[in-house]
């Protein structure tokens, strides 16, 4: 089996490192080989080549340099790009992480092309169609061949939207999907490279390195609506002024750097800026913080991965297990909700494996090699 893999942006690097190693491994290598496209959604050395260092992903076969622009004009350039290389390598089929640009890009290039497309993360819902990634995600699921989904409640999401499982009388096609509950493969990297992290040498870990004390929140924010929006960006930063209990820890998007010195918006004097860092210093300052607080999809699921308490700054969230689990609390840009939210939440009794039991991986090479589960269940 060929697979061609799109990814473009940090969280997909880390979905995909599962895969990618587990595809060279002895176990799959002679049976499975992958072409890896990078876009360049994100193209900064800290969001991008650091992490496929790092992690020891292969270097992309091609990096189609994307970056920037309109939401139309990235995703055009994407979709004319990756179709290319289809037609060059005729895959048997295309992989996709999430609810990027680039995602979305990969699954219409291979639709169009009737190359049938497997999208990890499959069935997850905001339920706010305003946001690009919403958008994304939809799309992708409908052109889609395998969903590969996390979770139960992704299932029954894509069931309200009419894709049910079709492969009890046919073989799998867009029409009729196979669904599959294989777990979440960001779980599976959560435990595979925090094992390697722990083990670095003192002078490389992120606390020592950068001179970070104990106790510390751990802030990311680089969503487009919480950004480019000066109204909000304010009122999130004022919401974290009202909460100058303890100190902040914030790796800055180069993005969200840029729009916060374009509104003339400055920091709160607890949060500390620093430059961005790597999936492991990432996994450290996870590991080792108080709470999290992120407009960041992954994050809000490492902090859960990290048995953390976490306050996400969007009104909705698709990750709704970890509201419902009470691990997690929406303030949205509100200073009044963030502030009551920070001062609120709390580590809560009763952590339960939501997201599978760490072999997504496994489980997906499974269903794209034999067309079925290898198991049944995600073993939550």
């Amino acid at each position: 089996m060929h697979i061609v893999t799109v990814v473009g942006a940090r969280p997909q690097f880390v979905k995909a490192a599962v895969l990618s190693r587990l595809i060279r491994s002895a176990a799959y290598r002679e049976r499975i080989s992958e072409f890896l496209v990078h876009t360049g959604q994100h193209w900064d050395d800290n969001m991008s080549n650091l992490f496929f260092r790092e992690m020891g992903i292969p270097e992309p076969e091609v990096n189609l340099g994307v970056g920037g622009g309109s939401h139309g004009r990235m995703t055009g350039d994407m979709l004319a790009g990756i179709e290319a290389i289809l037609i060059e390598r005729k895959p048997d089929v295309v992989l996709v992480y999430g609810d990027t640009n680039s995602t979305l890009a990969g699954a219409l290039a291979a639709a169009k092309l009737h190359i049938p497309v497997a999208h990890v993360e499959a069935g997850l819902r905001s339920r706010d169609k305003g946001m690009p990634e919403e958008q994304n995600r939809i799309v992708a699921d409908h052109l889609s061949t395998w969903l590969l989904c996390p979770t139960e409640t992704a299932i029954e999401n894509l069931s309200r939207e009419g894709l049910v499982d079709g492969q009890a009388t046919a073989a799998p096609t867009s029409d009729h999907p196979g669904i599959k509950l294989v777990g979440d493969v960001m779980y599976d990297a959560s435990l595979h490279y925090r094992a390697i992290a722990s083990v670095r040498p003192a002078a490389e870990r992120a606390l020592k390195r950068l001179g970070i004390d104990k106790p510390f929140c751990l802030l990311t924010l680089h969503r487009a609506e919480n950004t480019d929006d000066r109204e909000r960006l304010s009122g999130i930063m004022e919401g974290l002024r009202r909460s100058a209990g303890i100190p902040m820890i914030f790796p800055v998007h180069p993005r969200t750097r840029k729009l916060l010195d374009l509104h003339g918006i400055t920091l709160p004097p607890h949060v500390r800026p620093i430059e961005p860092v790597g999936y492991f210093d990432m996994l450290e300052l996870e590991e080792a913080c108080d709470t999290v607080i992120t407009d960041s999809g992954g994050v809000q699921k490492e902090a859960y991965f990290f048995h953390k308490p976490c306050v996400t700054l969007r009104e909705r969230t698709e990750w709704v297990e970890t509201v419902e689990s009470g691990w997690n609390r929406l303030a949205g840009a509100d200073p009044g909700a963030i502030a009551a939210a920070l001062t609120t939440v709390s580590a809560m009794d009763g952590w339960r494996p939501l997201y599978g039991m760490g072999d997504a991986g496994e489980r997906i090479l499974a269903v794209l090699e034999t067309g079925s589960d290898a198991k049944s269940g995600n073993g939550a």
